[in-house]
């Protein structure tokens, strides 16, 4: 019996399947084209501030899904759900497990709208969450670039903001 077709098929469904499972976590879940934004992660004493904004600052609707991703975002880790970045960087993203464990008053996660997109302050007077925080905006520079945002120093008087 001739078993190369069987081998065959079997590493055809295995790569098949490894495929769609990286797929599935590479799947954006930000409800606009990321390439149409810049996104930062700027570190602060006492957590950091994430800023997306719109590349070409006269698209409405791409600044209104941002904000409106932001203000998502904010309002569901301030409830310590943490899903959106687990499903779409895994479980093992550095500093997220520690913001997993975090009661909803030990960090304040701050949204703000921008005029060309939005804000979200993170901050945390706990030096295990403000680690977290730091680990995970280190890991979302590495994902998302290293783009040092204007807009940081615009609405702070000091990096210890």
């Amino acid at each position: 019996m001739n078993r190369h077709p069987l081998l065959f098929a079997g590493l055809l469904i295995f790569s098949a399947s490894t495929l769609a499972l990286e797929s599935t976590r590479a799947r954006p879940v930000a409800p606009y084209a990321q390439e149409q934004t810049v996104q930062t992660f700027s570190k602060t004493v006492h957590g950091g501030v994430q800023h997306v904004v719109v590349k070409a600052g006269g698209n409405a609707q791409v600044i209104k899904s941002v904000q409106a991703h932001l203000a998502k975002l904010a309002a569901d880790f301030g409830k310590g759900d943490f899903s959106m970045p687990e499903r779409m960087h895994g479980a093992d993203m550095p500093g997220l497990a520690q913001l997993k464990k975090a009661k909803p008053d030990d960090i304040r996660f701050e949204y703000k709208p921008l005029e060309n997109g939005a804000q979200i302050h993170y901050a945390s007077e706990y030096p295990q969450y403000v680690q977290g925080l730091h680990e995970w905006f280190d890991a979302q520079t590495r994902e998302h670039g290293g783009t040092v945002s204007s807009e940081h120093s615009q609405h702070h008087k000091s990096p210890a903001e």
